[in-house]
């Protein structure tokens, strides 16, 4: 959840990025930069990275 991500200090995002998502509902999809095809992937709908959103686990 957006919280995790908040408390754990990930830096995937800085926290007021985070929050802006969190207030609008914007979910974000984290993807290894380093695979070149991931974004592809999760646009086609395929299970890839890790989503942050305000949907339990």
């Amino acid at each position: 959840s957006y919280i995790d991500a908040i408390n754990m200090r990930l830096e995937v995002m800085d926290s007021t990025a985070l929050s802006l998502c969190m207030d609008n509902k914007l979910p974000i999809l984290v993807l290894n930069m380093w695979d070149r095809d991931a974004l592809k992937r999760g646009l086609l709908g395929e299970k890839v990275g890790t989503l942050v959103s305000d949907e339990p686990r």
